[in-house]
């Protein structure tokens, strides 16, 4: 622009062309040309060089004070191992100032330290399908993850958290999570929150007996209670998206966190974190409240009325080992029926009505009838008589 109004100011003083004339020529505003000249006969040369747009006070800048309890949350919740985002910062500020600036304008006092870097190749947010249950307990969803003590030792932590609350409902270490360990942190969840009208899982060999042609336990003790059993769609994480971010979550706490020596060192940090991340930590999916404070305003679902129990039948063929035994998986766990040596190698059919099972030959012929007692453990014969041994002993 410095060159073409050099040129217009000449060809107006010099060769006498009218603005008007020169302005319509060159696509330019009258007025515009009529304040350039004015700056030149004022400044002269210099008055040729554009000026800057800045305004000369903006009001609306933040002070150096707020300036500072940015960038000292910034620094408070990232060495945490916490969320330290824009609106994350906003919401603590909120605790400690009258007058908060947005978010957008955190962010950009953020980047302008070179604290963030914009990303603009992002996915935009409205073309993202959110789902949320709409009350607390409406849905539930629950995986493991890995994690590594201080001497290279691998653990598992089961997570639980509410649909709709967010709010961890259990946090638990494990040297390897089992099926009866998913049960136990299950019912001490829902001890002290109730239990869930649904429970939400991925395919994993403790939560989901379908791809291995059973039951595992959880599923059983769920289907007692009528609490709804919904397992993901096989590699597609997405479906339980809830449960997976908060593991990133949890992780980013714990790599800041001193190496835990053992699990129950890792278990006091686990503690710590679900504290303060269902009390204090604003969660930008509940508007900047907390999962505890959007647990608690709202009412609570459940499961429906108990349902009938169902029984669960099934026929299978099979052959009697070596040792007189035929094995059955039940509530998750084999159980090793003792038939007798003599019919070993025999081809049998088991009639199962869950928990009455019917061993019979290919003739028909009924071998043993038993009911199943998901508190024995059944390993044949020889086990048998030891217990009976072990129990005679103790008794005398």
């Amino acid at each position: 622009m410095a060159e073409i109004g050099r040129y217009l100011v000449e060809a107006h003083l010099r060769e006498g062309r009218s603005v008007a004339e020169l302005a319509a020529a060159h696509g330019v505003h009258r007025s515009w040309l009529y304040k350039l000249l004015a700056r030149y006969r004022r400044e002269g040369e210099p008055g040729l060089v554009p000026r800057s747009r800045r305004p000369h006070s903006c009001p609306q800048q933040i002070s150096p004070k707020v300036v500072e309890a940015i960038l000292m949350l910034r620094r408070e919740l990232a060495a945490a191992g916490h969320d330290a985002g824009a609106q994350t910062i906003a919401e603590h500020l909120r605790r400690r100032l009258k007058k908060v600036p947005s978010p957008a304008t955190i962010w950009r006092t953020l980047r302008r330290r070179g604290l963030v870097t914009p990303e603009p190749h992002k996915r935009p947010r409205s073309s993202l399908r959110r789902f949320a249950a709409q009350l607390p307990n409406e849905l539930w969803q629950a995986d493991a993850t890995h994690w590594t003590l201080a001497d290279g030792t691998p653990v598992e932590i089961l997570n639980m958290i509410d649909d709709h609350a967010r709010l961890a409902l259990a946090c638990v270490a494990f040297p390897t999570v089992k099926a009866a360990d998913v049960v136990d942190v299950f019912f001490a969840a829902a001890a002290s929150h109730g239990l869930p009208a649904a429970f939400l899982s991925d395919n994993g060999a403790v939560f989901a007996g379908g791809p291995r042609g059973g039951t595992v336990l959880l599923e059983s003790e769920l289907a007692r209670r009528g609490v709804r059993v919904i397992h993901s769609r096989a590699y597609h994480p997405q479906t339980c998206g809830k449960v997976e971010r908060f593991h990133q979550t949890l992780k980013r706490f714990l790599a800041k966190q001193p190496p835990a020596a053992s699990p129950a060192h890792l278990q006091l940090q686990l503690d710590s974190f679900r504290t303060y991340y269902n009390q204090r930590r604003p969660h930008r999916a509940l508007g900047g409240r907390t999962p505890l404070v959007a647990w608690n305003v709202r009412l609570k679902a459940g499961p429906p009325e108990m349902p009938v129990a169902r029984t669960h039948f099934r026929v299978r063929r099979d052959k009697v080992d070596s040792g007189g035994r035929v094995t059955l998986r039940y509530m998750s766990q084999l159980r090793h029926i003792y038939i007798g040596r003599a019919h070993k190698g025999e081809r049998i059919h088991l009639l199962i009505a869950e928990p009455d099972v019917r061993i019979v030959r290919e003739d028909g012929t009924l071998l043993r009838e038993l009911t199943l007692d998901p508190n024995r453990v059944y390993f044949g014969a020889r086990s048998t008589v030891d217990n009976v041994l072990r129990q005679v002993s103790s008794m005398s």
